[in-house]
């Protein structure tokens, strides 16, 4: 089994070539930026741009993934808009005929959660992490209209959706021959960070956790500690075998270790070496990031991930 499952993962890893922020889009005739591959028998992944969401790319810049089960489909994330939702639904057609019964909202962002307003509409469950409905709330109007700016008639049809289901750490799905874990590993990226793990298949549906291809966002209230020791602690025991990240391509473990933990890892030590040195927020936003240059989102994110970092550790 293992063997047929690598050979998956090899074929759409031979895609990566094409994962590039200057793509803007790679399937014209779909609002999806691309078309769903099967990384592992039965879990298909509509792989967004590694690009911050434009109306070209219609905010499809993270991994929109289902898994067929047997008896109906699961879906992890909403995607950014009702027309988006609505393209994944048709590429989940045309590869089955069981109906979708569950939307899994990874956060509380636009492009996880503004399509549950399309999946609602078709009487779907969609469940979320508590802290990630508490952000839908609070700031989904927000959210939205930025969306709208952005992607203008592709807005059309999309409302703010609160997910109808909610859980803390885990909740079990067993549905068909698959059993999914749905889990809150601890905090990270964002509120409400969720993964979704099928032990059976060895394969993590990770989320905004982990990222590989382009460069990790450190939000005004993301501690990048915490982050490190949910990684250390949670996260790496598991050891999965396949990994589907929240943006680019699926992957392995080590490699999102590579550029999310040890990314992490890196840029603390370089802004506490400048705290050490009496340096101000200022100058950490030159602090030497160019080890990780070559990710796309590096001219948009860098600067302001280590001034976000100094902010946090100057209080340590």
């Amino acid at each position: 089994m293992k063997s047929i499952l690598t050979s998956a993962l090899v074929a759409v890893l031979a895609q990566a070539a094409l994962a590039s922020e200057d793509i803007t889009d790679q399937y014209p005739q779909s609002e999806l930026y691309s078309k769903p591959v099967e990384v592992i028998p039965h879990v298909f992944s509509a792989i967004g741009a590694t690009a911050p969401p434009t109306y070209e790319n219609a905010g499809h810049n993270n991994n929109l993934s289902f898994i067929i089960t047997g008896d109906g489909v699961v879906v992890v994330n909403g995607g950014a808009s009702s027309r988006l939702a609505a393209a994944l639904h048709d590429e989940i057609r045309a590869v089955t005929d069981q109906p979708v019964r569950l939307v899994i909202n990874e956060n509380g962002q636009g492009h996880a959660m503004l399509g549950n307003s399309y999946w609602a509409d078709q009487g779907v469950d969609i469940l979320a992490h508590a802290d990630a409905i508490h952000e839908i709330e609070e700031n989904g109007d927000f959210i939205l209209q930025g969306m709208q700016r952005y992607n203008r008639d592709k807005a059309e049809g999309t409302r703010v959706a609160v997910p109808n289901r909610s859980f803390e750490d885990r909740e079990v799905i067993e549905m068909g021959e698959v059993v999914l874990e749905v889990l809150h590993l601890g905090p990270a990226h964002g509120p409400g960070d969720t993964q979704v793990w099928i032990p059976q298949w060895e394969i993590m549906i990770a989320g905004d956790i982990a990222f590989h291809e382009r460069m990790p966002p450190i939000f005004a209230d993301t501690c990048t500690s915490c982050w490190i020791e949910t990684w250390e602690t949670a996260l790496a025991p598991m050891n999965p075998t396949y990994l589907i990240p929240g943006h680019g391509h699926p992957t392995n473990l080590a490699q999102v270790t590579r550029y999310t933990h040890d990314y992490l890892v890196d840029l603390r030590a370089k802004v506490g070496a400048h705290i050490e040195d009496g340096g101000d927020l200022a100058g950490a936003y030159y602090v030497d990031q160019s080890n990780w240059a070559h990710l796309d989102t590096f001219e948009e994110l860098a600067t302001k991930n280590a001034g976000r970092v100094f902010e946090e550790m100057e209080w340590e």
